[in-house]
């Protein structure tokens, strides 16, 4: 039994050296691909040699930010400063996007970086954006890269414990301001157990993705996975792989991958831009799991990307739905391997009155799919308001109890009492309270959506994303879409950071009671031919009035990339919400309600 992380995966090293590697694919000038190997002996070496450069400078048990690009020298990095005691704090590199810069650096004064860890191509881009940003004289660069390694022989291991502090893991955002997750020793070797039992893992299993390391599925799942049960890993980036998503099935084919790992917008994007002529020499059949999870799983996917690569090996029965967080290290819960995806109807007018109600036939219900089952952590459904269990079949938020839940949110004592320190009208507790609703029926957790998503209408709960599947499905050329409220009196403070008001719907109305939903919803010109974009607007409208029986809709259609994401790709619908009423969205076409172009107005 082992009290600390770092014990494990040096166990795994010295057992299988650099027999089991991390192979990162990195994309060279004229559409070629290079493999660059990293045995799990070498990363040790070069781990022990970064944590005695960090010992040296007095880092331990400080944070250090880590800005790389996907790739193995973040890998060494992040264990380097494990290895050293180090909390080491994952985050997108802010020049791929200047947007970024704003909340790198609310993480910078949230974790009180002093120091932050970059490879050669990236340090002055950095120092340049530290002078510019006033923060030079408090936080220096260090190029992991350059300089003189330092002997890894002489590393000596800290004192570790299951609650010593492994990394921060800031979340996504998508509705607030990051906040540092506090992942310790003990909630990674939990939350590994968990894993392995899901996926039956073994030093066997061959791993193949492309999700960004910032992310809570790519870091855990990824690069921590492969360590804990002593296997191979091979990844890509996620720009290499959306700019040539064949490239995750030819990898997957030439290593025999045997799990792969994404949401559910990068299945939809391999069956979108894989041809029939890329199908060609693919193999998938050595896949056992392929999860899907981190957004909502939809089970159109599910069925049209078995049907799609079926002939080439793909299996309904690899398919493993999962759910879980930043909160819980990762999984929560996931479907039984071999099992495939548990899909049901139910009653669509029954769940907006929060109960889950079976049906069968096309119309009036909703289509829902499992997120699988926990393995040992104890997941119940709570009404958020009362704090009462609710009964098998009643829909509520979600909460969970066990070792693979984080020790909160860094120096915000308040706020992780209150999120996870959460206990029953029964004082059953202390349970995380995730923000997700939900009910399990059958023994399954089917997710319904986000607390703060929540558009309420006439007394009635619809989920944000219920609409914009409707919205999707009402033509080929409709892409994603952001679907939420407004309404005259919310609205007086946009721009502000309004929290779970947002979407709600409630209050006086535009028009003196009605509440008001709004679509933003992004378009493939090149599918619309043939339809006129102010008639695509109409028809998407119709329809998803009709589903909801909503008495206000309007459509804005606009082109790729409108609606706003987080830097793990997680819609931002108030981000979005804030767009729309400030005038920064470009409508390609519309159909808007009366009064919603006089209260864009009065905001813009």
């Amino acid at each position: 039994m082992y009290a600390d992380f770092v014990s494990l995966i040096r166990d795994n090293i010295q057992t299988y050296g650099d027999d089991r590697s991390f192979t990162f694919i990195s994309e060279e000038p004229g559409r070629k691909y290079k493999e660059n190997v990293l045995g799990f002996a070498e990363l040790d070496r070069k781990a022990r040699a970064l944590a005695c450069r960090l010992e040296a400078r007095g880092l331990r048990d400080r944070a250090v930010l880590l800005l790389y690009p996907e790739g193995l020298e973040f890998i060494t990095a992040f264990f380097g400063c494990l290895y050293a005691r180090v909390i080491a704090v994952p985050a997108p590199l802010p020049d791929l996007d200047a947007g970024r810069f704003g909340r790198t650096r609310r993480i910078i004064e949230d974790a009180d970086i002093t120091l932050i860890l970059t490879d050669t191509a990236h340090r002055a881009t950095l120092d340049a954006w530290l002078r510019a940003a006033g923060l030079r004289n408090r936080v220096h660069c260090l190029d992991t890269q350059a300089g003189k390694d330092a002997d890894p022989g002489d590393w000596t291991p800290p004192d570790f414990g299951p609650e010593t502090l492994a990394f921060l893991q800031y979340t996504s955002g998508s509705t607030s301001d990051p906040k540092g997750v506090m992942v310790c020793h003990g909630n990674l070797l939990c939350n590994g157990e968990e894993i392995k039992r899901r996926i039956e893992g073994s030093p066997d299993t061959v791993g193949v993705g492309w999700v960004p390391h910032y992310h809570d599925m790519g870091l855990v799942g990824q690069f921590l996975q492969p360590l804990y049960l002593g296997c191979r890993y091979v990844f890509t980036s996620p720009i290499t792989f959306i700019k040539r998503p064949v490239l995750w099935l030819e990898l997957i084919t030439q290593h025999r991958g045997t799990i792969t790992v994404a949401p559910n917008f990068g299945y939809e994007l391999a069956l979108r831009r894989v041809t029939d002529r890329q199908l060609d020499g693919l193999d998938l059949s050595s896949l056992t799991v392929v999860k899907n999870g981190a957004e909502p799983v939809r089970a159109a996917t599910l069925e049209a990307l078995s049907e799609r690569f079926g002939p080439v090996g793909f299996r309904p029965e690899m398919w493993m739905p999962c759910y879980g967080m930043a909160e819980t290290t990762l999984l929560v819960t996931g479907a039984p391997i071999g099992g495939g995806p548990v899909v049901r109807d139910f009653d669509a007018e029954a769940l907006t009155k929060d109960v889950a109600v079976p049906r069968n036939g096309p119309r009036g219900t909703r289509r829902l799919v499992s997120s699988g089952r926990p393995v040992t952590l104890d997941v119940r459904i709570v009404d958020p308001e009362t704090r009462a269990e609710r009964p098998a079949g009643g829909v509520g938020e979600i909460w969970v109890r066990g070792g693979s839940v984080a020790q909160g949110y860094w120096r915000s004592p308040e706020e992780s009492r209150a999120i996870f320190g959460a206990r029953t009208t029964a004082e059953e507790g202390p349970y995380l309270r995730t923000g997700d609703l939900g009910f399990i029926a059958g023994g399954e957790l089917f997710v319904t959506g986000r607390i703060k998503d929540l558009i309420i209408v006439n007394g009635r709960n619809i989920h944000a994303h219920d609409i914009e599947e409707a919205a999707r499905a009402a033509h080929p050329a409709a892409l994603i879409g952001a679907a939420f409220a407004i309404d005259g009196a919310i609205d007086a403070d946009v721009g502000a950071d309004v929290g779970s008001d947002v979407g709600t719907g409630a209050g006086r109305g535009l028009d003196g009671g009605r509440e008001h939903v709004v679509i933003v919803q992004e378009i493939s010109t090149r599918a619309a031919t043939g339809t006129p974009l102010d008639e695509l607007a109409s028809l998407i409208k119709a329809r998803v009035a009709r589903a909801f029986e909503l008495p206000a809709v309007s459509v804005v259609l606009a082109a790729r990339g409108t609606v706003r994401r987080t830097t793990s790709g997680k819609m931002q619908r108030r981000l979005t919400r804030e767009a729309f009423l400030t005038g920064e969205i470009t409508a390609l076409a519309d159909d808007l309600e009366p009064g919603v172009s006089e209260l864009r107005r009065a905001h813009a």
